[in-house]
């Protein structure tokens, strides 16, 4: 291993190597900035340009740049506009958006890139020390587990709603599992609840319902209501301040920000999990493990609800490098084009890439690390200028706003049907808003849905109905720890309110 990262060291601190990482990383940030262009999108465009380099190294290394870049840079749009076009950076709007409303939208940025810095760096030196192992880690992973793991990010629903609302953040999942069946099933090439309609054979985009459950009803909401502004929240003097986070912040995070890092690595290693299932988690778990006065501040600009996603899904971005490279299995869309690339170059990714072509696989691992410091460099000096989007006039914000929205949903089908889907949706959801019902748990269901099916009737196949929960105790383990999940806040609750009739008994 020592011969192979003396071997990546020097290829990836090439001059050559140097500027493909910066140029993927600036390249990432901006288009991660933008809401609906996300790392799939530019990847397939620069693979042309990637090839054309005749370089395999500096062609992977540059799109793995652009890669993370866009996952680092997605947080700004979720941060500032409430508007997550990367579906890894959703649950960064959760409290993100919440601190920006208070004033504090440069701090919630540094803490963005302080937590995604970490989470990109120590995921990169566990990529380095356990990627041989993990391989085959990944390959114990069947339909039945992977099933089992989205039934685990369903049951921490219960994390993304406020208090008394579980009920209606259940009722938001199934509508967003319902949601998500619509168009033509993995199994049978039959299209579904399309309603007749051509465009909707492939289902609805997830640009499309995140823009309209978070972007849009917050251009209407600040129409309706003036002083939602920026301007009614200290915002509006054009000032940007309170960029750090103070050392009693910095002290809540470090354990955060460490259990993340290595949870959100290992969600990554699995095939088809990746950063947005990370994210998801990671939020759960931090709030569920929170003592009863810090869950009360998640949702609404805690320091830990925003640094557990923005680090677990950074982690989970270099985590899906390990079955990319050692088994050629790609882990999500952005990696699968990923694997488009490395064929077209020549480069076979399998267990053989380490003693093959050590210095491709090293020097991307080494340029990660790099590229995150690179990413940190970049965007802790240009904070206050990003952060400035808050001091815009209201009447300039709105159609700012609207038009990132409406760009975002049209390019990612190039399909006008989009924006009157775009435009139905958010309406209902600024009516479910409206009526205090979260939306995050429509989104995730929606997100998990589609791959809670798929991995159920294909498991359903192999073992001839429900058994494969018996016959495999991985997946008998993860839907115990579901059960868990599900059970612990109301356990919580229950214990709670026999301490609070205790008191009362006592005075």
């Amino acid at each position: 291993m020592l011969d192979g990262i003396l071997i990546g060291l020097d290829a990836a601190f090439s001059f050559q190597n140097l500027l493909m990482v910066i140029a993927g990383c600036l390249i990432g940030t901006f288009i991660g900035m933008l809401p609906g262009l996300g790392p799939m999108s530019i990847i397939a465009i620069m693979i042309p340009v990637a090839i054309s380099m005749g370089d395999p190294t500096a062609a992977l290394i540059l799109l793995a740049g652009v890669y993370y870049g866009a996952i680092f840079g997605g947080s700004t749009s979720s941060i500032l506009l409430n508007a997550p076009g990367v579906a890894g950076t959703v649950a960064t709007a959760f409290d993100g958006y919440p601190m920006a409303r208070k004033g504090q939208a440069g701090k919630a940025l540094t803490i963005a890139a302080v937590s995604s810095f970490c989470g990109g760096t120590i995921g990169a030196v566990l990529l380095a020390i356990f990627a041989p192992a993990l391989s085959s880690v990944a390959l114990l992973f069947h339909s039945a587990e992977y099933f089992a793991l989205m039934v685990v990010g369903l049951s921490a629903i219960a994390a993304f709603a406020g208090t008394g609302q579980v009920a209606k953040a259940l009722m938001m999942t199934l509508l967003g599992l319902i949601l998500a069946t619509v168009g033509e099933g993995a199994l049978f090439n039959m299209p579904r609840f399309t309603l007749g309609l051509m465009d909707l054979q492939s289902g609805i985009s997830f640009i499309t319902l995140a823009m309209a459950m978070f972007a849009l009803p917050e251009a209407i909401f600040l129409v309706l209501n003036p002083a939602r502004s920026s301007q009614g929240e200290g915002g509006g003097s054009g000032k940007i301040t309170n960029l750090r986070f103070t050392r009693a912040e910095g002290r809540s995070m470090i354990p955060v920000i460490g259990r993340q890092s290595v949870q959100g690595f290992f969600i990554g290693v699995l095939p088809g999990a990746g950063a947005t299932i990370a994210s998801f988690l990671g939020y759960a778990v931090e709030r569920n493990i929170a003592s009863e006065e810090e869950q009360k501040e998640f949702g609404k600009g805690s320091v830990k609800g925003l640094a557990a996603p923005e680090t677990a899904n950074n982690a989970a971005c270099t985590g899906s490098f390990v079955p990319l490279l050692t088994l050629g299995i790609p882990g999500s869309g952005t990696t699968a084009i990923l694997l488009g690339a490395l064929i077209a170059l020549n480069v076979t990714p399998g267990p053989r890439l380490m003693v093959d072509e050590p210095d491709i696989f090293w020097a991307v691992i080494i340029s990660m690390y790099i590229g995150n410091l690179v990413l940190l460099v970049l965007n802790l000096p240009l904070i206050p200028y990003i952060a400035k989007i808050l001091a815009i006039p209201r009447n300039y914000l709105i159609p700012f706003i609207l038009f990132f929205t409406l760009m975002g949903a049209y390019i990612g089908q190039n399909n006008a049907t989009e924006l009157l889907m775009l435009v139905g949706l958010g309406v209902l959801a600024t009516i479910l808003r409206f009526a205090d019902y979260p939306l995050a748990p429509a989104l995730i269901g929606f997100i998990l849905g589609t791959m809670l099916e798929d991995n159920f009737a294909r498991s359903m196949q192999l073992y001839r109905g429900l058994d494969f929960i018996l016959e495999r105790p991985m997946t008998m383990g993860l839907l115990i720890l579901a059960a868990v999940l599900v059970l612990l806040p109301s356990f919580r609750a229950r214990r709670a309110r026999a301490r609070a009739t205790g008191v009362a008994a006592g005075d």
